[in-house]
Parts: C-alpha cells; sequence; structure tokens
C-alpha cells in the first residue's frame, strides 16, 4: 500500500445545495421517462419538465456563485487536460482531484447542455393529441413539430450520456476502487494529504435557497 493510501485526510468537497440538485435531479429523470410515454401522464411530465429546467438554471448560476468545486471555473478544463487524464488511466494511474475530474467535467458540461435543450423544447412541444407546451402558441406548427422532433431524439442523447456517467461510477467503483457516490451523499472525500493543497471554501445554503428562488420565479415567468 502507497504512503498515500496509508494517509488518507477527510475533506468537504461538496456543499448541501449541490448534493440535492444531484438527488433531486436524478429522481426526475426516473419520474420524465416513466411518465413520458404515456398521454394520462402527460401533466406530470410538464410540471416535471418546470422542475428540471428549474434545476438546471439553478446548477448554471451555482456555477458561478456556489462553493469552489461547483464552480465552472474550477473544475472544468481544457480538452489537453482531459485527454492527459484519459492517458493516465490507460497507464493504470488514478489521478485524485478534490472535485470532479477532467473527464467528468466534459460529462457534467454534456449533460448540463442536454438538458437544457430537452427542457427548453419541451416548453413548445406538443403530442398532436391533447398536450401542448406553455410556449406552443409562441411558434409555428411546424416549428413546434421540429421542436418536438428536437425533444425526442435529444432524450435519447441524454440517456445515453447517463449511461455513460453510470458506468464510470462503476468503473471507478469496481476496478478503480473509489467511491463516487458516497462523497455525493456525505459532501465529503477522503484524499491523501498531497492532494488537499487547499482546502474548498464551501458557501451557505441558504445563498443556494434564495439561487433556487430566483430560478423558480424565472419559470414560473417563462411558463405562467
Amino acid at each position: 500500500m502507497s504512503d498515500q493510501s496509508e494517509n488518507l485526510q477527510t475533506v468537504k468537497v461538496w456543499d448541501l445545495p449541490t448534493r440535492l440538485f444531484h438527488w433531486t435531479l436524478v429522481a426526475l429523470m426516473i419520474a420524465q421517462w416513466l411518465t413520458a410515454e404515456n398521454s394520462s401522464t402527460m401533466d406530470y411530465h410538464l410540471w416535471g419538465g418546470y422542475a428540471v429546467l428549474t434545476l438546471i438554471l439553478f446548477r448554471l448560476i451555482w456555477g458561478f456563485v456556489g462553493s469552489d468545486t461547483v464552480r465552472f471555473r474550477d473544475f472544468v478544463r481544457g480538452p489537453a487536460a482531459a485527454i492527459d487524464y484519459a492517458k493516465a488511466l490507460l497507464r493504470g494511474e488514478t489521478p485524485l482531484y478534490l472535485g470532479h475530474n477532467p473527464m467528468g467535467a466534459w460529462s457534467i458540461v454534456a449533460m448540463l447542455v442536454l438538458l437544457l435543450v430537452q427542457a427548453g423544447t419541451g416548453l413548445f412541444a406538443n403530442d398532436d393529441i391533447l398536450i401542448e407546451g406553455p410556449l406552443y402558441g409562441w411558434v409555428s406548427k411546424s416549428t413546434s413539430d421540429w421542436l418536438t422532433a428536437i425533444h425526442k431524439f435529444n432524450f435519447n442523447l441524454l440517456l445515453l450520456v447517463i449511461a455513460v456517467h453510470i458506468a464510470a461510477v462503476l468503473f471507478y467503483l469496481l476496478v478503480k476502487r473509489e467511491n463516487l457516490v458516497h462523497p455525493m451523499l456525505s459532501g465529503r472525500k477522503h484524499l491523501p494529504a498531497n492532494v488537499i493543497t487547499t482546502v474548498p471554501r464551501m458557501v451557505s445554503p441558504w445563498l443556494g435557497l434564495a439561487v433556487l428562488g430566483i430560478a423558480a420565479v424565472v419559470v414560473w415567468l417563462v411558463v405562467a
């Protein structure tokens, strides 16, 4: 066993708003999947879409005002960093990071973009029967049909990214022996001292509540 593994320290890396965002989004995505294909549950699907859009707006704002590890400037690195990280994995190494690793960071960005597209196109979508998005009247029927097609296709892309994300979590757990789920529950990681060059600054959960309120008001103003 290496010196690093013998001298682990506990550090808080994920704030409460980020953890609540993550697990609430997981629950919502399951609900959205279950309600997407049944006309009798489309009302729930619409409300779920509003909730997803609220969460995504929250996360985008939180990426600028949240704790150090969730700010985009902290974890989003260039493609070269992601390539170097992938090469390290292929060599059998496991570089450790306080927050997201370079590859994980880009998967987070991809997921946020796809979720924003999904929620945004849903506002204009229709099912040619009873259900129309709240902004359906803002566009022509042909445009709505086009956005509906994107909404359906994008959901498949979203499922693919989610599947890759889950596979990565299992890879790290079973192959690399790094549990990524527990920190997203507890907020804490156990890391070698040399990785913890600085302790991440955690902002108040009350700021998170305020940001969530702002996101909810924006969505309400759009769909009302």
